[in-house]
């Protein structure tokens, strides 16, 4: 192997301790995470090869795999078919157990959310919407659509359903500066209690992945949620495209007798 593929590798300071109790693979993930806490290793940076890092460490392809295929999954390397691995931005993972908003959520970890108004205006609504906020034939909703970003990187679409009847003029609020559950609570004194949520997959499109930033194809983790009120009135309903990359889903079962 080139002696410059080595120093690559040896600048990583992978080390394997045959002695320890913890799988190669995982050893190897560890090791990655730490570096990636520790900025010693960024997004977008070139990473090693399977095949550099297991010569190195005199080592099967096989835990280098794993360890690989562990990694994508958290987000934190992408590999592209015939490309070199890349550091990745991680995942955020999403607790559906707790109904918070992007921000709020975001914040919660640490991470600086940010909001770009797409489009917002008045129309009639598609049959789902109706039926999802339980509509009467002639009332309209509100449409907006935010493009979400966690540390300047895009991470979803956001599309809000909001009955006109309940938010007038919810067009004049700034939905940039503002969360949407904020205004809610303390503009229309809406108090928030529940939400149920549907959690699928789909591909994206050529608009999505120009606005998310990633590539045709590319999974996307798709939620139709319906907020509900104190009163159990349903008050908004949304679509929301998330980058599969960037976003987990974090569901807690408990078993009842």
């Amino acid at each position: 192997m080139p002696q410059t593929d080595l120093v690559t590798v040896e600048k990583l300071g992978l080390m394997i301790d045959n002695n320890s109790f913890v799988p190669y693979y995982m050893q190897i993930v560890d090791h990655v995470r730490e570096l990636i806490k520790k900025k010693k290793l960024t997004q977008g940076e070139t990473f090693c090869s399977e095949g550099e890092i297991a010569q190195a460490l005199r080592i099967s392809k096989m835990p280098v795999r794993q360890a690989f295929q562990k990694l994508r999954a958290e987000g934190l390397l992408v590999i592209a078919k015939g490309k070199r691995p890349v550091i990745g931005s991680g995942r955020v993972p999403w607790n559906f157990q707790q109904l918070r908003g992007f921000s709020e959520e975001m914040r919660r970890r640490g991470l600086n959310p940010s909001a770009r108004l797409l489009s917002m205006g008045l129309e009639d609504p598609e049959l789902e919407v109706a039926q999802a906020l339980k509509l009467t034939p002639g009332e309209r909703v509100y449409r907006a659509r935010r493009l979400r970003s966690v540390n300047g990187e895009p991470v979803a679409v956001v599309t809000s359903y909001l009955p006109a009847r309940i938010f007038t003029g919810i067009d004049k609020q700034d939905l940039e500066k503002q969360s949407l559950y904020s205004i809610f609570e303390h503009s229309y004194k809406r108090k928030l209690q529940w939400a149920e949520e549907v959690i699928g997959a789909v591909i994206a499109g050529e608009e999505d992945a120009e606005i998310l930033q990633t590539s045709v194809g590319n999974a996307l983790l798709m939620i139709r949620e319906t907020t509900y009120d104190a009163q159990n009135v349903a008050i908004e309903y949304s679509l929301s495209l998330l980058r599969g990359d960037r976003y987990t889903a974090s569901v807690i079962s408990v078993r009842k007798n």
